[in-house]
């Protein structure tokens, strides 16, 4: 399980392959996402599917099943769900802002419904190993993205969110907005995480310089930043700086 923590007082990555990729007009009648969810049920369909049947119909450079794959592949799926700025997820994902309120209101209306469902356990993390566990949809994403996982002070989640996406540096990354999160959720602690796109766990200069930077600011604001994990294809590491 590893070391327990102990909280203290107070530019888009396209894919490259020139394969002919199947678009929704292409493909047969009961394979396409509104008649496969009336024909088979919304269990059969992906998540791209889905995202698609939100989004409706897509741009003039971008056809609708094209987009919600692309959106699933390159960004992760807990990105699309769990983001709640339109104009982020705009910024973000590449989208036309309509597209973005249509997702943003999709998935807040799950999020009102099935909040808190009868006998679901909350998740708790007290360990390194637990963060990789929650976090391994961000192990084979193509470019970084730097999460934060916030937690109250029975180390039970109450919010994730992602910080960022791009190598991590203080130009992109600054306190303001690992902290934002942690204020308005009412969270004593929080969990960065980031994953390496490379494969290596190990942590660069810009990883520790951000790491030390945050923490520092953490220790003024009174709220405790337990580790930054490094994510990668089959292993994890921490950032190393002074958490206490």
């Amino acid at each position: 399980m590893g070391q327990l923590y102990r909280q203290t007082p107070g530019e888009l990555v396209l894919d490259e392959d020139k394969k002919y990729v199947l678009k929704l007009r292409d493909l047969p009648s009961d394979e396409k996402p509104r008649e496969k969810l009336v024909k088979y049920g919304s269990q059969a369909l992906s998540v791209a599917e889905l995202v698609a049947i939100v989004l409706n119909v897509g741009t003039k450079k971008e056809e609708v099943l094209t987009m919600a794959r692309r959106l699933s592949k390159e960004y992760g799926e807990n990105i699309v769900i769990s983001q709640k700025d339109p104009k982020k997820i705009q910024e973000i994902l590449g989208i036309p802002l309509g597209k973005a309120c249509q997702l943003v209101a999709c998935f807040e209306l799950g999020r009102r419904f099935f909040k808190h469902p009868e006998g679901r356990k909350p998740v708790t993390i007290r360990t390194a190993s637990q963060v990789y566990e929650y976090l391994k949809d961000m192990r084979d994403l193509p470019k970084e993205h730097l999460r934060g996982l916030y937690l109250d002070n029975h180390y039970r989640l109450v919010h994730d969110e992602v910080i960022s996406i791009g190598s991590l540096t203080s130009n992109i990354v600054h306190p303001r907005e690992v902290f934002r999160p942690a204020l308005e959720y009412s969270a004593s602690a929080v969990i960065l995480a980031h994953n390496h796109p490379s494969g290596i766990a190990k942590a660069s200069d810009a990883d520790v310089a951000i790491t030390e930077q945050i923490v520092n600011a953490g220790k003024i604001m009174g709220i405790s930043v337990l580790d930054h994990v490094i994510i990668a294809k089959s292993k994890f590491g921490s950032v190393p700086a002074n958490y206490s």
